[in-house]
């Protein structure tokens, strides 16, 4: 059985339960970190997934499940629709597109997000993350039947990103990095072994002011949990707690125009008239504004997977200067 696992602040106290039908059934240990709870909470949720809660959600304030210092790790257009609307040929793409956001973006799921003042083409981007339970140091050859050896359990990610500051200035990890730009959680679903293959049809939605911007199914990932941490142990180290997003689905508000246009418009104008262009078309988009509240779930067709809902208000910034 799925155990859905929330880190909360009760009055004025933080803590770690198992969510179920609304209520929190608290988990007896304290765990600063979610590596904590990985390495020797077994135990106490496994416990707490039997018990009754007696804690209303609807009383705390939910967290991000995944605590920092943490590896935030991404995958870029691994959704067929999206990478089409991004301007690449799925069927002709023969590699798996990294970067990372650093956990200064991690934030907690129903945490307001600050748009700096000098941002003006905020996106969103709903992502399936994946959270590690251990150690990663050298290369591994990583298959679907090894994932429950390296993945503790899955949450959502929004991967807000400044596209005036990621496109034009070409800077993934400062454009989508800024404090707030990764809200978390509020679950973190614990698999058994055998739930493992419900990760291949999960329904991604995102609405922004209740109309519905992204949806789509983890069946279209272009490349899979197993090899993408087989390809990413190759470059990267990971520990227990760190994430891997995996990609987000089409709808986005940043589109690229195809390849052709694209090639003509880059010999005809200098780079710097190019992206001033971009700017200035991207501004009559639908971009995130101060006040727009967004909401994020994943869950299967069934409900047995259900990682919650994220609701994400943007707030206009109180000082420009300090955030630009």
């Amino acid at each position: 059985m799925v155990v859905r696992l929330v880190r909360y602040r009760h009055e004025g106290a933080t803590g770690w339960g198992v969510l179920d039908d609304g209520y929190i059934s608290a988990l007896d240990g304290v765990y600063d970190r979610t590596a904590d709870v990985i390495e020797r909470g077994e135990a106490d949720w496994k416990s707490a997934s039997t018990t009754t809660g007696d804690i209303a959600s609807a009383d705390v304030e939910l967290l991000s499940p995944v605590t920092t210092p943490c590896r935030v790790m991404c995958q870029g257009a691994n959704y067929r629709q999206h990478a089409i609307e991004s301007g690449m040929n799925p069927d002709n793409r023969a590699f798996n597109l990294f970067f990372d956001k650093t956990d200064a973006s991690v934030t907690g799921p129903h945490a307001p997000v600050v748009r700096p003042g000098h941002v003006t083409l905020l996106d969103y981007e709903i992502e399936l993350a994946l959270v590690m339970r251990t150690d990663i140091t050298a290369p591994r050859t990583i298959t679907v039947e090894d994932l429950p050896d390296y993945i503790f359990g899955v949450t959502i990610a929004n991967d807000l990103s400044a596209r005036d500051v990621q496109l034009p200035q070409g800077q993934f990890i400062k454009g989508k990095s800024y404090r707030g730009f990764c809200p978390t959680g509020p679950v973190l679903a614990i698999l058994e072994p055998d739930e493992f293959a419900l990760l291949n049809d999960l329904d991604l939605r995102l609405t922004v002011n209740g109309e519905q911007r992204q949806f789509d199914n983890t069946a279209n990932m272009l490349y899979r949990p197993a090899e993408t941490l087989t390809e990413l142990s190759e470059f990267c180290n990971l520990s227990p707690g760190d994430m891997l997003l995996t990609g987000t689905p089409h709808g986005c508000v940043a589109t690229s125009p195809p390849p052709l246009v694209r090639r003509l418009a880059t010999a005809l104008l200098p780079e710097d008239k190019l992206w001033a262009a971009f700017i200035k078309q991207n501004q009559r988009k639908p971009y995130l504004q101060p006040g727009d509240v967004i909401e994020a779930s994943i869950r299967n067709a069934a409900g047995s997977l259900d990682l919650g809902t994220q609701r994400t208000t943007i707030s206009a910034a109180w000082l420009s200067k300090g955030l630009s």
